[in-house]
């Protein structure tokens, strides 16, 4: 929990260009249709923006939340370049925050929290998981809602057994290769991320992020002693219940 995602912040938004944030934030909607509508939102976890974003630029008051400095200064750079600065007043409002998703905390209580991306995954310690989960509900005021998602223990399998995978585009390349560590279901993903500059030239550098994936019935438990009253179960960006084929989990619970 300590990296500060320099070089790779850089390229982030082009290597998660083709990630499903049109859903994530579907899924926000329907849980919110469902355990109430807010008008504050957390963005924990929140990288470079792609989900606070397009929130503030629909009516709500975010505040996005991030270890990495270098994630927040990218996360500014696209708010502050958004057309709406041109076209109209912005509608909502955004607040960046640098803080440890285990110990963040905010003035004012808030209506939901949302952490998506399976940023809860790259806590690889169970305590760090229930502090997470604790802060989050001190966050929140009376009947706010947290909704987030996380890899099963299925998909970090599968990552191993499908390894390796590469990208080759235009601007960006990688090779992307994992090692699994089966007892604690526990993944290292290593890329080697090779971008264009702006002289139109290649630079290499490597990148290590390490996953591990729980036990759903543990972490609702968690959930549940950090003080949370109803937890329900989701999967595959749905408001469906969770079978042993989900690929994603998704998590709705209410303070």
């Amino acid at each position: 929990m300590t990296r500060s995602y320099g070089q790779f912040a850089a390229v982030y938004d082009q290597l998660m260009e083709d990630m499903p944030y049109a859903e994530w934030l579907g899924f926000a909607r329907a849980g919110w249709s469902r355990y109430g509508m807010p008008a504050t939102v957390v963005d924990l976890g929140c990288g470079t923006g792609s989900i606070s974003i397009p929130l503030a630029r629909s009516g709500f008051h975010v505040f996005g939340i991030d270890l990495s400095s270098d994630m927040l200064t990218v996360a500014r750079r696209k708010w502050d370049d958004t057309p709406q600065l041109v076209t109209r007043p912005r509608p909502g409002s955004i607040k960046w925050l640098q803080q440890d998703m285990r110990e963040w905390e905010l003035q004012e209580p808030v209506d939901t929290v949302i952490s998506f991306c399976d940023c809860l995954n790259y806590l690889t310690e169970e305590a760090d998981i229930e502090a997470a989960f604790r802060a989050t509900y001190a966050a929140l005021r009376s009947g706010g809602s947290f909704l987030f998602d996380m890899h099963p223990p299925k998909q970090l399998i599968r990552y191993a057994e499908e390894q390796p995978f590469v990208l080759d585009e235009r601007d960006v390349a990688y090779i992307w290769t994992c090692e699994f560590e089966e007892e604690r279901c526990e993944i290292e993903h290593n890329l080697t991320i090779f971008a264009r500059d702006n002289d139109s030239r290649f630079y290499r550098f490597e990148e290590s992020h390490v996953q591990r994936a729980y036990d759903p019935d543990w972490i609702e438990a968690s959930l549940r002693r950090a003080g949370f009253h109803t937890v329900d179960r989701y999967a595959d960006f749905e408001l469906k219940p969770a079978g042993h084929e989900s690929e994603r989990l998704f998590f709705a619970a209410i303070k």
